[in-house]
């Protein structure tokens, strides 16, 4: 659709869908790159290099990603980051060197610095920017209007990407096709998804675009389906939550 793009993972490991919105940003990196998943997964799948050629695919160059948004901190969604950021790193002259910034919510970047202190483990990337919820707004001239909108449940920080001007929302792993995310993990909490559920159900939505595949598929087409989705979810999940 236009500008946005969907990599949806194909494999039998775990990994999550990356959404790509291309030339959409000023300057020379003009993509604009939601979550790039993991470099290899629990089954010694290629992820990464799995995306890097459905990109290609697509006539997207990864050098060309200016802004990566992560819609939560868990390693499915954002292992590769470092290994995207630096296909993107290039030596300006004068010794400077930029590449691409990275952004999730400042809620999310919290819970990940705990995560970090509780574990030990590290990620191998700090964002450039912590977002908030509301309006995200790429480009000067041709404009593209997107939506922060913060989704917890499935992690404290946990968000969504809505796209009213062609009614698309990005979920990350809040709600999927006949499913949810989980809350029975650090950070989870049943109540708040309920209420993120609640919430992406009242936009206008004629795409519902999941980070991860179900049995039923990926993406839901049609504001009937989409609505059908959420009475589903109501019925079969939020007795559980």
């Amino acid at each position: 659709m236009d500008s946005l793009y969907c990599h949806i993972w194909p494999g039998r490991g775990n990994n999550c869908n990356t959404y790509v919105f291309a030339n959409v940003l000023d300057g020379g990196r003009p993509h604009l790159l939601i979550d790039p998943g993991h470099v290899e997964n629990e089954v010694k799948e290629r992820c990464f290099d799995h995306l890097l050629m459905s990109m290609e695919g697509d006539g997207l160059k990864p050098e060309d990603v200016g802004l990566i948004v992560i819609t939560h901190s868990h390693s499915d969604h954002c292992a590769a980051t470092p290994a995207l950021v630096q296909r993107t790193r290039a030596n300006t002259g004068a010794g400077r060197v930029e590449q691409a910034l990275i952004a999730m919510h400042e809620e999310e970047d919290r819970f990940r610095r705990e995560m970090a202190g509780r574990t030990g483990r590290e990620m191998d990337f700090e964002p450039d920017i912590c977002l908030r919820e509301g309006d995200l707004v790429l480009g000067k001239e041709r404009k593209t209007n997107l939506k922060v909108l913060h989704t917890p449940g499935h992690s404290p920080g946990s968000i969504s990407i809505y796209w009213p001007d062609k009614r698309v929302v990005i979920t990350g792993d809040a709600v999927f096709y006949a499913a949810i995310g989980r809350t029975d993990i650090p950070g989870g909490d049943g109540k708040q998804l309920k209420q993120s559920i609640e919430k992406l159900s009242e936009l206008e939505v004629d795409y519902l675009l999941a980070g991860h595949s179900t049995q039923f598929g990926s993406i839901i087409e049609g504001r009937e389906m989409v609505a059908r989705n959420f009475t589903f979810i109501r019925m079969n999940y939020f007795p559980m939550l």
